[in-house]
């Protein structure tokens, strides 16, 4: 839940607050601490003054000091309060002269008792001794610090609560941005943010700004699909007649034959122009029928007419994630196999059976035409052997080459790149349509690098967790 996640940002600024908050609070409860502790010490020091001077007096009249004031020598004195008293003049052993000076020093006596101090010289090395207790203003002092702390903690208790709330409508946006830049990441171009009301602010012009953003990019991809499809289809129809002229070639001719071969590579060509054009487009829906997966790939592999070993794996059987994320094919107890190509390579006879799998709900056309084309570009670009496992609901195709190369694995399949020169030559439009069609199956394609060699395209079209 977003509301409780602490590193949401309605939180990240009631903590801004609550700091800001505390840090006026430590400056204006110092300042306060100070200013009363300072009032108390000039209170008891007045005080004690007070009390030293009257004593001095009813000394000086009677020769004996009051019965609440003491008489004591210097050595008699406390040590910090004779520290504080002036030294004696040089040549005088007795001492200051009488009313010469007085001097107050703060005392803790445990367990919470507090006094002033206060001493004057009346002669010789006899001080007069006050002591006054200061034990109320302390504890006032003490009273003071808890009622600022237990304000500030009651007033936090209030301003985050508040500060999140506050920032309520501000997340609101930012999630409603959020969700519609997904939307637009989906495949959603029509989707757009939209005006935030009478609010002018960043959020405002970033939003805008995204709008413009998806608005600019919209029109962009629209200007490519359609001139995709219109290349696509302004050439299908030269096309159809070189076609047909190359068909009125001799056959026995070299330079017929690689006529018609170049004209199989540009027909090729053109339909995955034409079937790019339609994923771009967003009007290809998926069929779905119970399907016996590998019987289905088996039957595709055989037809491709290449070399290529398929192995389905017994009902109940799962694929494992490697080290680079590929799935590796486990060991079937008994594997089953079939290639597409008969004679050296042992292949099975049209309608041998490849085993008892699970069936799949999904739409076997365009699982066809991802398998052609992962094995299609398997052997263009890789080595032999190539190897298509079928386990459970997912179809991994390995070959033994290169491996994909790093832009293709980070970035995925784009049109008209191959990647390195290693892996072969091509339009780079086979990966491309095959990762279209399993955007519309609703399948996840991924690719990665055998930690063996070799490239690994695994399909896997169980749903995803809900």
């Amino acid at each position: 839940m977003d509301f409780l996640n602490p590193r949401a940002l309605r939180w990240k600024i009631a903590a801004l607050a609550a700091a800001a908050c505390c840090a006026v609070a430590a400056v204006v409860g110092f300042l306060v601490h100070d200013a009363t502790r300072e009032r108390g010490l000039r209170v008891g020091t007045d005080r004690t003054l007070t009390r030293l001077t009257a004593a001095e007096r009813e000394f000086g009249r009677t020769g004996e000091a009051p019965a609440d004031i003491d008489v004591r020598t210097r050595a008699e004195l406390p040590e910090p309060l004779a520290r504080d008293l002036p030294d004696r003049p040089a040549g005088e052993t007795d001492g200051p002269s009488a009313g010469e000076a007085y001097a107050t020093w703060y005392d803790v006596d445990p367990p919470n008792w507090y006094w002033m101090w206060g001493a004057a010289a009346v002669g010789g090395d006899r001080y007069l001794v006050v002591r006054e207790d200061m034990s109320t203003e302390v504890r006032s002092l003490q009273l003071l610090d808890r009622s600022i702390v237990t304000s500030v903690l009651a007033a936090l208790l209030v301003v985050v609560p508040l500060a999140a709330l506050a920032t309520e409508p501000i997340n609101r946006r930012l999630r409603h941005g959020a969700l519609t830049a997904r939307r637009i990441a989906d495949g959603d171009l029509d989707a757009r943010i939209g005006p935030a009301g009478r609010a002018r602010d960043e959020i405002t012009a970033m939003s805008a700004a995204v709008d413009d953003m998806a608005t600019a990019l919209q029109r962009k991809l629209e200007n490519e699909r359609r001139f995709t499809a219109d290349v696509a289809h302004e050439l299908r129809t030269p096309l159809m007649g070189l076609v047909t002229a190359a068909g009125l070639l001799p056959e026995d001719d070299e330079a017929a034959a690689l006529v018609r071969d170049r004209l199989r590579a540009l027909n090729a060509l053109v339909e995955d122009l034409l079937e790019i054009s339609r994923l771009d487009a967003g009007v290809e829906r998926a069929r779905l029928d119970p399907v016996p997966l590998g019987e289905l790939v088996a039957d595709v592999v055989r037809r491709t007419g290449t070399d290529t070993r398929v192995a389905v794996e017994p009902a109940g059987a799962s694929a494992t994630e490697g080290a680079a994320g590929a799935v590796e094919p486990v060991e079937p107890v008994e594997p089953i196999e079939a290639t597409g190509a008969t004679g050296a390579s042992g292949a099975a006879e049209p309608g041998e059976p490849v085993g008892a799998v699970g069936v799949v709900e999904t739409d076997p056309r365009r699982v066809e035409r991802i398998v052609v084309n992962l094995v299609a570009n398997a052997h263009r670009h890789g080595a032999a052997p190539v190897e298509v496992t079928v386990a459970g609901a997912r179809i991994a195709v390995r070959d033994h080459g290169p491996g994909f190369p790093p832009e293709l694995l980070e970035h995925g399949p784009q049109r008209f790149r191959t990647g390195a020169s290693e892996r072969g030559r091509g339009h780079g439009l086979g990966l491309t349509v095959a990762q279209g069609q399993a955007e519309v199956l609703g399948a996840r394609l991924t690719f990665a690098n055998a930690p063996g060699g070799g490239a690994v395209a695994t399909l896997d079209l169980s749903p995803p967790p809900v």
